[in-house]
Formats: C-alpha cells, structure tokens, sequence
C-alpha cells in the first residue's frame, strides 16, 4: 500500500540531461544537469547527488553537491556536509555547520519582492560559509 505523502524518488544510479517539472514533493540522489521546477512542491537533493542545475521550488532541502541558483517560494536549507555553489532568493534560509555556500542571497517577502527589511539581505554575497555566521540550523 502506497504512503500518499511519500516524495517521487530519482535514485542515485539514474543521469538526467533536460528539465524536470512536477506538482509533487521530490526526492533526488542522483545527476541532473538542467532545471527541476517543483513550484508548490518540496525539493530534497539528497547526499549522493550532483546537480548541475538551476532550481526552483516551494521549499529546497539540499545535502548534496548543487551548481545552479535556487529560487524557493518558502524555505530553503543547507545541511551539514553539502555544497552549493550559486545564489539563492527564498523567503527563508537555514545554514548548518559544515556547510559550504557560495553565492547571493537574496531574501524576499512573497513573490512580489519584499520591503525594506528583506531588502537589506539582498546582494549579499557570501564564500565558503561553515555556519559561524549563524548556529547550527540557524535561521537567517
């Protein structure tokens, strides 16, 4: 009996060249080199994967290795261990210790583009981040 909340999976074996869509959550642990569009849906890129990819997603849980900018509607979080090299515009953004980020960050209130606050965030540019900007999981 199939978990209905369970996300479609793309196994660590598989190789996609082109663009991904969908309108459900989405696990990924392999190599893509494209764009995956999940626009109300969540986006994992799991330990094992390689994307070569521009991203766009509700919210984007990455631990993997990421190449490609990451637009979220909501959260986007970088784990312990992953690397993502490339600007991110979300709504919110967590970075863990161990992390590395290399990119923008521009962080918006809704799609519309956000106010004042938000507008101090954008343009900020950051090297290899390892998470002593901010706690582990913290909150930017």
């Amino acid at each position: 009996m199939a978990v209905e909340n369970t996300p479609a999976r793309i196994g660590k074996s598989v190789v996609i060249r082109g663009e991904v869509k969908g309108s459900e959550d989405l696990f990924v642990d392999g190599r893509i080199e494209g764009t995956i569009s999940l626009s109300e849906s969540r986006l994992t890129i799991g330990p094992n994967a390689v994307l070569a990819a521009d991203l766009t997603a509700k919210d984007v849980l990455v631990l993997g290795q990421v190449q490609g900018n990451v637009i979220a509607t909501g959260r986007v979080e970088l784990r312990a261990g992953c690397q993502l090299i490339g600007d991110v515009r979300a709504l919110r953004l967590a970075i863990e210790d161990n992390a590395v980020f290399r990119g923008k960050v521009d962080l918006t209130q809704g799609a519309s583009g956000g106010n004042s606050a938000a507008g101090a965030a954008k343009g900020t540019e950051s090297g290899a981040v390892s998470g002593e900007a901010a706690p582990a999981g913290g909150l930017f």
